[in-house]
């Protein structure tokens, strides 16, 4: 057992943030914390947003106002005291996102090393190391602009060969006949609109096509007199692949059909110049170097001796072992980050951090066994005892009892969820919460047992001879009619064959992930899954009233406020202040709505129901269904109107 407490504890006192009940906590530092606890239990409202939030709005004013109101700004938590706090570095299962630019090897700053060392020991030499990046127009393919992948257009899809100009043979909505970009075709004069464009010559395929930067010659009514022709192909190109408009956004769908990525046919996804490829060092290029995986790159890298690189080689093969130690040596440096699931996200943010020499900080992980195969959270616990043994306090949202197993203090949250929830019920080591008899400590003397009858399949889901990222040639049978997991140690393939290859054999697949729902701050659970509407017509049946009068972004919302129950007072550099609204003190909606009664109850008061009072209070067979599923997917405590961010597990649930 480790010293039971380092210097002061993070001390929290009268903590009532979101659903805890004025509770106080005593946090070692310089040990690994576990919060244990159901779902909604509080643990997240103890651990982000009072101890990470308060960390890090105490740190940010320590800054000018001028860098703070450019900084993230975090509300003084609900909360007595905290005392003892060190500066909070919180690792969560947010993807890291970015561009088609942004890579493996950036983000880890190992393709930084590695244009270092191609600069300074490749041959022949080529020059700096912008020289080697594939964003400096220096270096960057001329084709793809560095992109490695080029978007082409199939005219297949766009062109429907068997129907004429006039039957809609165009097939992009712009392009449909009466839409404006259809008449830049027919209004031309060059073709005979009734005629099948599978009986078009050579020459007028290609002017339909390919052709551009001329006037038509007897152009018929309806033609622009000062335009000059385009073809499809270019108008395409131009008004929707070079650049991001809105256009691009309203037609992303239609645009995805279309449009596809391919391979640049110049680099050959290797996103650099001939010049810049032509540079090796033992035979291999800066770019074969981000194509190999991280457990091969090692060993090449490894290779090189020379004097003069030394420095740089041991750099860049401590960076890559430490991807390794997390099981992510599978992954290619050239692996772009917006495909990596939020569990791979979180351990690259976990290796940036190992290479820091700072100390005495607080690491904040949530839930980083989330997704992975129990072979992989033993290298997480690995690194996170390694971030502990340098002097550092961590402390862990988690569900998985082989982390558990490894904290030297343990705070669970509950006795249950929501309303039930919020107290702490168990503070001590492992053996003592083993001992509680609490719901963790219950779950962790339960030994599973495998089911003795399975079902048996329906059909099947085949794949055939699937290559794609780390799949070779795979083929596959998923049976239907019954559930079935898919395993394996991270990057065995499994979002690939199922996220990415199963959907192009079956598009009408339905995939529930963790991606944020894309909602405003005036979307709630009830309007989500579309049951408010029918909530809103009980109150006006009952009172015969207008449903409008219901709504708090419409007739009934209370005019001071504009139904958000809240007032914000912007100060500039300062944070905003956030005050419950005076008018409506909270409830969203003008006094003459309060006075509107259902079963007794206001419709201010059936906003703030939580789903499991609300299946008590309504029997309608619109609504009560969808609240029942609500309850079965485990989320009874939340409240079934709350506005913001929708849990995941429960909105899609009913996509």
């Amino acid at each position: 057992m480790r010293e039971e407490f380092r210097g002061n504890p993070i001390q929290v006192i009268g903590a009532r943030e979101k659903n805890l009940k004025g509770i106080s906590v005593t946090i070692p530092k310089k040990q690994i914390t576990v919060f244990a606890g159901v779902s909604g239990s509080g643990k997240s409202a103890l651990v982000f947003d009072t101890i990470a939030a308060e960390s890090q709005r105490q740190l940010n004013e320590t800054y000018s106002s001028f860098i703070r109101h450019r900084l993230p700004h975090y509300g003084q938590p609900d909360a007595d005291t905290l005392n003892n706090l060190s500066v909070a570095v919180v690792i969560n299962q947010k993807r890291i996102g970015g561009n088609a630019r942004s890579t493996v090897g950036t983000i880890t700053d190992i393709y930084s090393l590695l244009r270092l060392l191609y600069s300074r020991n490749g041959r022949p030499f080529v020059g700096s190391m912008d020289m080697f990046s594939f964003n400096n127009p220096q270096g960057m393919c001329p084709e793809c602009k560095g992109l490695g992948s080029v978007q082409t257009i199939n005219i297949d899809r766009l062109i429907d060969r068997q129907k004429s100009l006039n039957e809609g043979a165009i097939r992009f909505p712009t392009f449909r006949p009466g839409e404006y970009r259809w008449k830049r075709y027919v209004c031309t004069g060059l073709f005979d609109n009734d005629k099948k464009l599978k009986d078009y010559t050579d020459e007028e395929w290609d002017t339909l096509l390919y052709k551009s930067g001329f006037k038509p010659p007897h152009p018929t009514e309806g033609w622009p007199p000062t335009s000059k022709y385009e073809g499809i192909i270019p108008r395409m190109e131009r008004s929707f692949l070079s650049k991001e408009s809105r256009d691009v956004k309203l037609y992303k769908e239609a645009i995805d059909y279309v449009v596809t990525q391919g391979k640049c046919p110049l680099c050959r996804g290797a996103r650099l110049n001939a010049k810049v490829l032509e540079c090796k060092i033992n035979g291999q290029s800066i770019a074969d170097c981000t194509h190999m995986q991280v457990s091969d790159l090692i060993g090449f890298v490894r290779t090189i001796r020379e004097p003069s690189a030394r420095t740089v080689v041991d750099a860049i093969v401590h960076r890559l072992e430490h991807l390794i130690s997390v099981g992510l040596g599978y992954l290619s440096l050239n692996r772009e980050t917006s495909t990596l699931s939020g569990g791979e996200s979180q351990r690259i943010k976990m290796v940036r951090q190992l290479g820091s020499s700072l100390t005495e900080l607080t690491y904040i992980f949530d839930e980083p066994s989330i997704g992975l195969h129990p072979h992989d959270v033993s290298r997480i616990n690995r690194l996170l005892r390694q971030l502990r043994d340098k002097g550092n306090t961590v402390l862990i949202v988690e569900h998985d009892p082989d982390v558990i197993q490894i904290a030297d203090h343990i705070i669970e949250m509950g006795p249950r969820a929501g309303t039930e929830g919020g107290k702490v019920v168990y503070e001590g080591d492992l053996q003592g919460l083993v001992r509680a008899g609490t719901l963790t400590g219950q779950f962790l003397n339960r030994r599973p047992a495998l089911k003795k009858e399975p079902r048996q399949p329906t059909g099947w889901l085949s794949i055939k001879h699937a290559s794609l990222h780390n799949l070779k040639d795979v083929s596959a049978d998923i049976p239907k009619g019954v559930m079935t997991a898919v395993t394996g140690v991270a990057g065995s393939g499994k979002s690939t064959l199922i996220r990415q290859v199963l959907p192009q054999y079956y598009p009408e697949a339905i995939f529930i992930d963790q991606g944020a729902i894309q909602a405003s701050n005036r979307s709630n659970m009830a309007t989500f899954i579309g049951i408010f509407d029918f909530i809103r017509s009980l109150f006006a049946r009952e009172n015969r009233a207008d449903a409008s009068l219901f709504s708090f972004n419409s007739k009934g919302a209370c005019p001071e406020c504009k139904g958000s129950g809240m007032m914000n007072i912007d100060l500039a550099f300062m944070d905003t202040i956030t005050s419950i609204c005076d008018a409506c003190q909270g409830r969203r909606f003008k006094e003459e709505v309060l006075g509107f009664t259902l079963r007794g109850s206001t419709i201010s008061e059936v906003l703030e129901m939580t789903v499991d009072e609300a299946v008590e209070f309504f029997r309608e067979p619109e609504i009560r269904p969808a609240l029942l599923r609500l309850q079965d997917v485990g989320i009874g405590e939340l409240h079934a109107f709350a506005d913001g961010v929708i849990e995941l597990r429960a909105a899609t649930y009913f996509k």
